[in-house]
């Protein structure tokens, strides 16, 4: 994956620890309101306790990934001009920012769909819809700002949809469809998943430890506190860090090459 399409913390203004909110959670330690600083943020936009976020109760912080947005609109969209450095552009920073990482995340999942030969037939599409998306990125504030991202959105999804046929078939296997199913809690332990369509699927404290989620589509899936101690993600489609990042897993898991094991991870 790009690096363009990787978080670089030292190249953004601290935008995900001020432009979004979180409550006090199991997630979080305190409240903080959209616009405003986490207190753990410090005066060079790093954060003061990250390599320490899950013990000081700032677990969701974990599971976030803005897939390079952060430092687009830091460097980019404002020409690497802090809200610090000018207030008057902090507003709409905070308003691009979302917009911005809704993009980049589009744009890694079109990126991953190049990258699989299964879906050459719409390759084509796929470059030129990829095309599409980097030039909006490109975009200035006041264009970003004003953006329909649900229906850039509604022009990917039935790619993505056609690229997700084509890369499970080649898997040769014939699975249920588990789209959008609720599946909290649900004992899968050595299921045999490999092609499935888990889109959407709530997996939230779900066993899968040992199953065979090989080339299966887990687009969106929410992976939060699922077991995938032992389990097979190879090649595992869509799949991102921050939904790993979220559930948990052991040495014996085995995971696409260009994924880190979550330090958190027994």
């Amino acid at each position: 994956m790009p690096e363009t399409l990787r978080g670089d913390c030292t190249n953004c203004f601290g935008l995900c620890c001020v432009a979004l909110p979180f409550a006090k959670s199991a997630d979080f330690a305190a409240n903080k309101a959209s616009g405003e600083p986490c207190r753990n943020l410090q005066e060079d936009f790093r954060c003061g306790i990250h390599t320490r976020l899950r013990p000081s109760g700032y677990s969701g912080c974990t599971v976030y990934d803005c897939f390079g947005a952060g430092q687009k609109v830091s460097q980019v969209t404002f020409g690497g001009v802090s809200w610090r450095e000018a207030p008057e552009s902090a507003r709409q920073m905070y308003e691009v920012f979302p917009v911005m990482r809704q993009l980049h995340e589009l744009l890694r999942y079109l990126t991953e769909a190049l990258a699989r030969p299964a879906a050459r037939p719409v390759h084509a599409e796929l470059r030129k819809l990829l095309a599409r998306v980097e030039g909006l990125t490109e975009g200035s504030a006041d264009a970003l700002e004003k953006l329909d991202v649900a229906a850039v959105r509604g022009e990917v999804n039935p790619l993505l949809l056609k690229t997700s046929a084509l890369v499970r078939s080649a898997a040769g296997a014939k699975v249920k469809s588990r789209r959008g199913a609720d599946l909290i809690g649900a004992r899968l332990r050595g299921a045999k998943l490999r092609g499935a369509d888990l889109r959407g699927a709530l997996l939230i404290a779900a066993d899968l430890s040992g199953a065979d989620l090989s080339l299966a589509d887990v687009i969106g899936a929410d992976l939060r506190d699922a077991d995938l101690s032992g389990a097979d993600l190879t090649d595992a489609l869509f799949l991102t860090q921050p939904q790993l990042n979220s559930a948990r897993g052991d040495a014996t898991t085995r995971l696409p090459g260009a994924f880190e094991r979550p330090a958190h991870w027994a």
